[in-house]
């Protein structure tokens, strides 16, 4: 990564040890921090799982999950698409994620890609680069929206059920390690509820701050847990995938 020593955390902070969305709104709506937070929840735990040698982070935006994984690789690699107008002084390589990658085979232990793949016009064509530019028995870490807004719009082109990502994965070379739904009804609630109270004047911003917080609360207890677990198989609010080359 380049500009390694001017980095600093935008998406995600650490707050008393754990990773959580930043308040920065201009980082973070007001109406995303539960999403976030769901988000960041997993990378913090799976990257310590997993995170090792040569690390790449693909549509890395700003990096926002550096902080997480830098003590636990060797160096990591950002590609992205490069904006004219707010340049990534972060990248690595500027690159069309729906093209080939200019990477060389089995050149990768680790590979994340945070909300990026509904991004992606060609999206089994990623999936297969991923493969090609992991090493055996590398892992990729990638997460997705499911019951979510249409955002950064044009470019949101797709929601994947459970069965696309096993395909997709599988059909790339990879073996699905973990498949998992982040969120059920009560998360997918919430979230509208945030997303469309915002607007109220004086008491809506209040009000959706006390919502996601309630929630978050709530799905961390016990009844809490089986509610959200039990109707994340019909209604999840994304996914998250842990995939090996094989």
């Amino acid at each position: 990564m380049k500009n390694k020593e001017n980095w600093l955390p935008t998406k995600f902070v650490y707050r008393n040890g754990k990773l959580k969305a930043s308040r920065d709104k201009k980082e973070v709506t007001v109406s995303s921090r539960l999403a976030t937070n769901i988000t960041a929840e997993f990378y913090q735990k799976e990257l310590s799982n997993y995170a090792k040698g040569k690390l790449l982070d693909l549509g890395c935006g700003n990096v926002p999950l550096y902080a997480t994984y830098k003590d636990l690789v060797e160096d990591n690699f950002c590609v992205d698409w490069q904006d004219s107008m707010h340049l990534n002084k972060y990248l690595d390589l500027n690159a069309d994620l729906n093209k080939p990658l200019e990477l060389s085979d089995n050149e990768f232990d680790v590979i994340i890609t945070s909300s990026v793949l509904e991004h992606i016009r060609r999206p089994e064509l990623m999936m297969s680069e991923m493969a090609r530019v992991l090493k055996p028995k590398g892992v990729m870490l990638l997460n997705v929206p499911f019951y979510y807004c249409i955002h950064e719009e044009p470019h949101d082109y797709f929601r994947y059920t459970e069965f696309a990502l096993q395909a997709m994965t599988e059909e790339a070379g990879m073996k699905v390690l973990s498949l998992k739904a982040t969120g059920g009804a009560p998360e997918i609630i919430a979230d509208i509820f945030a997303k469309n109270l915002k607007v109220i004047p004086l008491i809506g911003k209040p009000l959706v701050r006390f919502i996601q917080w309630s929630t978050w609360v709530f799905v961390h207890t016990g009844i809490g847990r089986k509610i959200s677990n039990k109707t994340a198989k019909k209604f999840p609010l994304g996914y998250t995938v842990i995939a090996e080359k094989v």
